[in-house]
């Protein structure tokens, strides 16, 4: 006789990913921009410049009002002081005079030669140089030289560490199969084709 149930068990299945540790290494960069400034050459001069002042030039010959007031001034003043002087010669001169001496004379005479001018008819004009000054020149160079600038941008190393990582999957779960592996029941038994009395009497 043989068995009429069949049993047959499943195991779980499991399956597991490992994921390492990393450590990831970025290297820095640097990125450099050149930018350029011209330079240039600039020449400045001025030439000597002459200052003639003919003012007083002028005035020698055709006098303002004002210099010829002035003018007429000091020839008064001037008179005044000489007609002082020859006031005082005289009176010390009277002073001093003896009995029977000719003083009229002797002051008539002395008059004349002090005013006695001799003109010869030249005169030279103007009386007054003009007045010549001058600035001299100057002459700047200035020369730039052209400039480069260096701009660096520098990006620092990167590190990145990704940790490591385990994954369980269940890709069977456990089980427990029962077949029935026998043939048919027959209720009542013979009703079998096959059924075969169970002889009793031995």
């Amino acid at each position: 006789m043989y068995p009429l149930i069949e049993i047959k068990t499943v195991p779980i299945e499991i399956e597991m990913k490992v994921s390492h540790a990393k450590l990831e290494y970025t290297r820095g960069t640097a990125d450099l921009e050149i930018s350029r400034n011209d330079g240039g050459l600039s020449i400045k001069s001025r030439p000597i410049r002459l200052n003639i002042d003919t003012f007083e030039a002028r005035n020698s010959i055709t006098p303002t009002a004002v210099r010829s007031v002035e003018q007429y001034a000091q020839q008064g003043q001037q008179a005044a002081y000489s007609a002082t002087a020859t006031f005082a010669q005289q009176g010390q001169l009277l002073l001093d005079a003896k009995i029977g001496q000719e003083m009229v004379t002797q002051f008539a005479a002395d008059a004349q030669n002090k005013n006695y001018k001799p003109n010869v008819g030249l005169e030279f004009l103007p009386s007054v140089p003009p007045e010549i000054t001058w600035d001299p020149g100057e002459m700047h160079i200035r020369y730039e030289m052209d400039k480069l600038n260096f701009d660096w941008r520098v990006n620092q190393p990167h590190f990145e560490f990704t940790p490591g990582d385990i994954e369980l999957s269940v890709k069977q779960q456990p089980d427990v199969i029962i077949k029935y592996v026998g043939g048919p029941l027959y209720v009542p038994p013979s009703a079998d084709p096959n059924h075969q009395p169970i002889d009793v009497e031995a």
